[in-house]
């Protein structure tokens, strides 16, 4: 009795002083008991060559429409596209988007054209492709357009969250360019950086910029001037990823504490000088990817190389980072994709999903986030009015200087409204060698060794033709050369 009471008492007295709680305290929190729930087998995406580059990135995009992968190819760089409906075992012969001279790094679909998909590569460009409503029949090798301004590779690219038509990319030059896409030119440099820029990220309205950079500074840059409002360079976090907290004035990195522990950090858009929190995670050297959602103010930790996921809530009061839970699976990740709010399953209460590449397995595996909730009506408490697929701006507007919000929706009657928006990039030239009737240019790899052979005797036969065709064009030259040359030494008296 006597031990029991003394225990009691150390357990007030510790929790009188805020130290070494024997309980963890919980918040009042809807999203306390969100769990992971991974999709069937037969909702997974299986045999895909995924990629086997070791640049940090996720390698995969998904909007409501298409998945996006990154794969291994020999030569060049290439992608695939499959239509969501298409889940399954992929067919090795699958059609690829394959223009690239040199690895894929990074793919990232328009937010607000769904067929729209933009790309870069070590090829030094930048480019942007039109997949068709049924998917692709074909290899694709020619691109809406080709943006060229990067004197070296070019590791990330991220579309203007409200605006159409602008694009932003970062190379390892050590710059940013701004394109606008209804010309295909680059109408901005941003030149601030000392290193290779490895995260970029957007507030709400797309009126500021973030970027962390392997020069272990932290950035919050006005992307239309160029111009860098604030700088960090704290030694007690290094910073390796950062993201945007939506409309609270608030940024969020992933980085390496002093001690080389995994570490988030919490800062005030308006002052760098110092985070207002720091956090802990663990031991582990794999790099953290944050992912937020402004709806549920929840935020995501994956490692790349674990197999957990990590989920807060964020609030603007103390004690800022709430822990939620963990989603945990033996698989390691590669990278993650993240399906668009207007593509979640409202009636499953699903407010978030992530696709999972397992490099080792070829295997993507869709990981739905769920609250559980007993009611089969819609919930409106967890999905508020969320960015819709409508652009607040035109690429001029946002460039003469006007900033507006996200054109808000409601997922209340499901996503049905189809969008009215035509893509129309500038018209350019085409430039095509024609010879029996295949365009030499466009290069669509065989699928097979016989499709090998005959274009490789194809190309010889081709060859011989073109040798002969140079032969008889040198001996008419010749002849031109002497016509020309007995035409000079004849005397005037013989005219």
């Amino acid at each position: 009795m006597r031990d029991r009471t003394r225990l009691q008492g150390l357990k007030c007295h510790s929790q009188d002083k805020g130290k070494m709680s024997w309980r963890p305290t919980y918040r009042s929190s809807k999203f306390r008991n969100v769990y992971g729930k991974v999709a069937n087998r037969e909702h997974c995406f299986d045999g895909i060559p995924i990629t086997k580059n070791v640049h940090d990135n996720h390698f995969c995009a998904v909007n409501s429409k298409f998945l996006g992968v990154v794969t291994e190819s020999a030569g060049g760089g290439s992608f695939i596209v499959i239509p969501l409906s298409q889940a399954g075992r992929l067919d090795s012969h699958y059609p690829k988007v394959c223009g690239h001279q040199g690895n894929v790094l990074d793919i990232k679909w328009n937010p607000f054209f769904e067929n729209i998909i933009a790309s870069c590569s070590e090829d030094t460009s930048v480019r942007v492709w039109e997949i068709p409503d049924s998917g692709l029949r074909r290899n694709m090798t020619e691109a809406v357009l080709e943006l060229y301004g990067h004197s070296r590779r070019v590791g990330l690219i991220e579309w203007h969250p409200t605006t159409s038509g602008i694009l932003f990319s970062a190379g390892y030059d050590y710059k940013i360019l701004i394109w606008n896409l209804e010309t295909g030119e680059p109408v901005k440099m941003i030149d601030c950086h000392t290193d290779v820029i490895l995260s970029m990220s957007f507030n709400t309205d797309g009126s500021l910029l973030a970027t962390s950079c392997k020069d272990k500074k932290l950035r919050v840059i006005e992307p239309r001037s160029g111009r860098v409002l604030q700088q960090a360079s704290y030694k007690n976090h290094r910073v390796n990823r950062v993201v945007f907290l939506g409309n609270i004035k608030r940024l969020l990195t992933t980085g390496v504490s002093r001690w080389n522990t995994r570490q988030i950090a919490l800062w005030d858009q308006e002052d760098l000088s110092m985070p207002i929190a720091e956090e802990d995670i663990d031991g582990l050297s794999g790099l953290l990817f944050p992912f937020y959602d402004a709806d549920t103010h929840m935020l995501y930790l994956a490692g790349k190389g674990d197999g957990n996921i990590r989920y807060f809530e964020i609030t603007t009061e103390k004690p800022y980072i709430q822990y939620l839970m963990e989603f945990r699976s033996p698989a390691p990740q590669k990278g993650l994709g993240v399906m668009p709010k207007h593509g979640l399953d409202v009636a499953a209460c699903e407010v978030y999903r992530f696709y999972k590449l397992v490099t080792l397995k070829g295997l993507i595996e869709p990981i739905s986030m769920i609250v559980p909730r007993r009611s089969d009506t819609y919930q409106e408490d967890i999905y508020p009015m969320t960015a819709g697929t409508e652009p607040a701006l035109s690429a001029s507007e946002w460039l003469s200087g006007i900033d507006r919000d996200p054109v808000l929706m409601s997922l209340k009657d499901g996503y049905q409204r189809p969008n009215q928006l035509v893509f129309k990039a500038p018209v350019k030239e085409k430039k095509s060698v024609v010879v029996n009737g295949i365009d030499l240019l466009e290069n669509v790899p065989p699928r097979t060794e016989n499709e090998l052979l005959r274009m490789f005797f194809r190309q010889q036969d081709e060859l011989r033709r073109l040798k002969e065709e140079l032969t008889t064009k040198d001996v008419r030259i010749r002849q031109l050369e002497l016509e020309l040359n007995n035409l000079k030494n004849v005397s005037p008296k013989d005219v």
